[in-house]
């Protein structure tokens, strides 16, 4: 009985060991970099379904409303404010603030102060980016517009709807883990500037659950690591859409929004872009003593 028993538990054994073992298919070490890039690519495909598929794929336009929250340096939450935020993709974005409260805005947006409208306008177009408050409407520093562009760069929805085929993109499956006690399939794409992006894709949604985003500063050499999670998805027009959205730069949070609504392809008018339209605003809605105010600063 004894030997009969460990015969078929010997059986037993060389069959499993006959089967590939689900576990080490799972194993990104343990395929051809074609292997590897295929997987990749099947998981995106998957992701890009379950976020819409080609309703997901035909936005080119956003226009969102919600709450923003900001976090200081040391992690403490500093305010909310309420926001409208227009995107044209990939790269022209006007967001307006309603502002309720002076202190929550200073810690968003820095030294600004709202019009009498209690709005304070963002609007980058490309390589330009203006601001509009009470004080008028004035230009970006160069830096926050680069700032800005990168991001663009960093943007998942960029990424999956225009930039995913651009060349000296390289793809690979990142193996299986868990987060936010869900199993996911990470996807690993780096960008031919060399920025390294890590996708964990729901094994049961295929919705993406977060992103990793590593580059590297070309002169410094110092490395920064910014994770965006995605949560509480909800169907508009067709396409999955994450209602509220985190980010951690470097271990800190950095950034949190909950949305209320989002509509895609709306038909936004081209001049919501150009500086013309928030100098128009500006003139409706200025006081005469900002507006001889800034005049005079001008001068």
């Amino acid at each position: 009985m004894r030997l009969r028993t460990l015969a078929l538990a010997v059986a037993i054994a060389a069959l499993c060991g006959a089967a590939p073992p689900r576990a080490a298919a799972q194993n990104p070490d343990m395929l051809m970099p074609e292997e590897s890039a295929a997987k990749a690519q099947q998981l995106l495909q998957q992701m890009i379904q379950a976020l819409g598929g080609p309703a997901y794929q035909r936005v080119r336009e956003s226009v969102c409303d919600g709450r923003l929250a900001q976090f200081g340096r040391n992690g403490d939450l500093t305010g909310y404010v309420n926001f409208r935020d227009y995107w044209r993709y990939p790269d022209k974005n006007r967001t307006e603030y309603e502002i309720k409260g002076g202190r929550a805005l200073s810690m968003i947006l820095g030294d600004v102060v709202p019009d009498k409208t209690n709005r304070v306008i963002e609007l980058y177009a490309g390589n330009q980016g203006w601001m509009l408050d009470r004080r008028g409407v004035t230009e970006q520093p160069a830096d926050v517009v680069t700032d800005f562009q990168e991001q663009t760069k960093k943007d998942l929805d960029n990424l999956l709807r225009l930039r995913r085929n651009e060349e000296g993109m390289s793809f690979r499956f990142g193996g299986s883990g868990v987060v936010d006690l869900k199993q996911v399939d990470w996807v690993e794409i780096v960008d031919r500037e060399r920025r390294t992006f890590r996708i964990a894709v729901d094994r049961e949604s295929h919705l993406p659950l977060r992103t990793v985003v590593v580059t590297r500063n070309e002169m410094t050499r110092e490395r920064t690591e910014e994770i965006t999670l995605y949560s509480n998805f909800h169907t508009m027009d067709g396409v999955e859409t994450p209602m509220q959205l985190a980010r951690e730069r470097d271990g800190r949070r950095s950034f949190q929004a909950f949305y209320l609504d989002c509509h895609y392809n709306t038909g936004i008018a081209d001049e919501l872009f150009t500086r013309a339209s928030l100098e128009k605003r500006y003139s409706e809605t200025a006081s005469k003593k900002d507006k001889k105010k800034n005049e005079s600063e001008k001068r």
